[in-house]
């Protein structure tokens, strides 16, 4: 493989559906990579709005709808893409890619991932090569598709000297366990259930001005339900072992009102805050071996409520699992995921596997993705 460096831009739009993410990354090797600058592009509620609307398996949203919305996340990402380049002073004509890994609307391995998001608008607009489409390949491969942000994990973010446990908290949670940097062997990688969608979810149908629990005020009025958490915890999805993944097709919108009209008010954001923390350090202690350190991202980072209950169900947990953000040990959290897109897409470009078969469950190493010439 022939190792020079490149700029690229990395894209994320995920399950917590805030908006584009968008860093520019310079990679000089697969396992070393800069961000030299990120942006996050919003969501507006009506924006929101349309992509709920495509994730709801009860919504009649026809092939009309769902085509005019394959446009237009591509033309948010390149608001998200066009509002980096002029923050970072960068003419597009530098750049030698752009990975754009599109917003999923439905995620049902081992038969069928979608995304939406047309990658020649961006070819078009910047006249840069895109790598998208990435998850169908390892689907066909037999995998899950999700999660591929352990490549990263592995390569870029795990530490050189002892076990690290990467967690992500976006809409869905997940959590790549590495024993040592640049080493495959005996990693381990799921999505451990719900992170802030369910949290976000109830939040909106307590108080229709918010779109999520901001600073988790919500949460901190609340007390958990025990009862329903003990039934919701029973959920087979939580018992089965890895690799597994999830998204809004099951801890979606619907999952939010069945929870809120289980428990009402305030209480039921605290329950929902539980059911993330205790899923994901049920996860920990079942299925990762031994001590490691717990470093997370993701905007659960920013709710107080949600990373007191993780430390406080993690530290109930045999042997040591300290919790540290990703801020504290590399850049700001919320662009791990558009950093990790951008190493996928410049692996692509170089004819190199994308996945972790040991977390997606895929039959072996694939290169994943297809190139948009520019």
């Amino acid at each position: 493989m022939t190792e020079r460096p490149m700029l690229g831009v990395g894209l994320m739009s995920g399950t917590s559906l805030d908006g584009v993410d968008a860093a520019l990354v310079r990679i000089d090797s697969p396992t070393h990579a800069t961000l030299l600058d990120f942006v996050t592009r919003p969501y507006d509620d009506g924006e929101r709005a349309e992509i709920r609307a495509a994730l709801d398996p009860g919504a009649l949203v026809g092939p009309a709808a769902l085509a005019r919305l394959h446009v237009r996340i591509a033309e948010w990402a390149a608001d998200a893409i066009q509002i980096l380049l002029a923050q970072a002073r960068m003419p597009a004509s530098e750049l030698a890619f752009i990975a754009f890994p599109g917003q999923t609307v439905w995620h049902e391995p081992p038969e069928v991932t979608w995304q939406l998001g047309e990658p020649a608008i961006l070819a078009e607009r910047f006249g840069v090569k895109v790598v998208s489409g990435f998850r169908p390949r390892d689907v066909a491969a037999g995998g899950q598709g999700a999660p591929l942000v352990p490549m990263a994990d592995v390569l870029l973010f795990a530490a050189a000297d002892r076990p690290r446990i990467l967690l992500n908290l976006g809409g869905m949670a997940n959590l790549t366990y590495v024993a040592r940097r640049a080493q495959e062997e005996g990693v381990l990688a799921f999505d451990t259930g719900p992170g802030v969608a369910i949290v976000d979810g109830v939040a909106r149908l307590v108080d229709g001005r918010r779109s999520y629990d901001r600073d988790g005020r919500l949460a901190a009025e609340g007390r958990a339900d025990e009862a329903v958490l003990t039934e919701l915890l029973a959920d087979p999805f939580f018992a089965s072992p890895p690799p597994k993944s999830t998204g809004r097709e099951r801890f979606g919108d619907r999952y939010a009102a069945e929870l809120h009209q289980r428990v009402p008010g305030p209480d039921g954001v605290t329950t929902a805050v539980e059911l993330t923390a205790r899923s994901v350090a049920g996860a920990v202690g079942r299925w990762v071996p031994g001590d490691a350190e717990v470093v997370v991202s993701g905007g659960g980072c920013h709710h107080p409520g949600l990373m007191a209950a993780l430390r406080r169900t993690l530290d109930a947990l045999p042997g040591r699992h300290p919790l540290r953000t990703f801020e504290e040990l590399f850049f700001p959290g919320d662009a791990k995921e558009a950093v990790a897109f951008a190493l996928l897409g410049y692996l692509t470009l170089h004819g190199q596997p994308g996945n972790v078969p040991a977390a997606t469950g895929a039959a072996g190493a694939r290169v994943l993705g297809a190139v948009t010439p520019a």
